[in-house]
């Protein structure tokens, strides 16, 4: 248990050292200094700074999909799933602001197989927004349009509310999560579209 525990401590110290400092910035003696540990102690854990990263950016996109999906269940109705995904991922980026901004901003730091592997899972957690926006247009629910672009303007700009997020501002993440998911929705919906 104890094993387990200091490999979360580390991965902890490590995103916060990520975010505030980045990763190409952050040592392996940084994280062993916050983590309270000896550097050599870091290696059974993780076999070397990219291990790290790469650990917080795909457990990051597993539990971002995992949550997607979660919130999917059980909502057959293409409008409403639409609206349970957008707030899905906008609240998703808020709560887990740091490692999203990791995500975002630290990616060039992993190796080629590794980069494929979390660009694999960003491509298919895309591809769900893809199929509610393609199934919404065949619908008639949604306005004909090119349904991949649309899906990459909404994720961009629903990932972004983590850039200025601020957990002491002036509304709630509820809040910003219903604003976004309702401008998002009104702009891609058929009676809003203007010929």
């Amino acid at each position: 248990m104890a094993k387990a525990n200091m490999k979360e401590t580390i991965k902890a110290v490590s995103i916060d050292l990520f975010y505030k400092k980045g990763y190409f910035a952050s040592s392996i003696n940084d994280i062993a200094r916050a983590s309270g540990i000896q550097k050599s102690s870091i290696y059974y854990h993780y076999s070397n700074k990219e291990d790290i990263l790469f650990d917080i950016l795909k457990t990051t996109m597993i539990d971002l999909d995992a949550n997607l999906e979660k919130q999917l269940k059980g909502i057959e109705d293409t409008e409403e799933r639409m609206r349970t995904a957008i707030h899905s991922h906008t609240l998703f980026h808020m709560e887990r602001q740091k490692e999203v901004i990791i995500s975002d901003s630290e990616i060039r730091g992993l190796t080629v197989d590794n980069y494929k592997t979390i660009i694999k899972m960003r491509d298919e957690y895309d591809h769900k927004f893809q199929s509610i926006i393609k199934r919404g247009i065949d619908e008639g629910v949604f306005a004909e349009n090119d349904y991949k672009i649309l899906s990459y303007a909404i994720i961009t700009m629903c990932t972004a509310v983590s850039i200025w997020f601020n957990p002491q501002g002036r509304l709630s993440k509820e809040e910003i999560a219903q604003i976004y998911t309702d401008f998002n929705l009104k702009a891609i919906k058929v009676e809003n579209f203007q010929e």
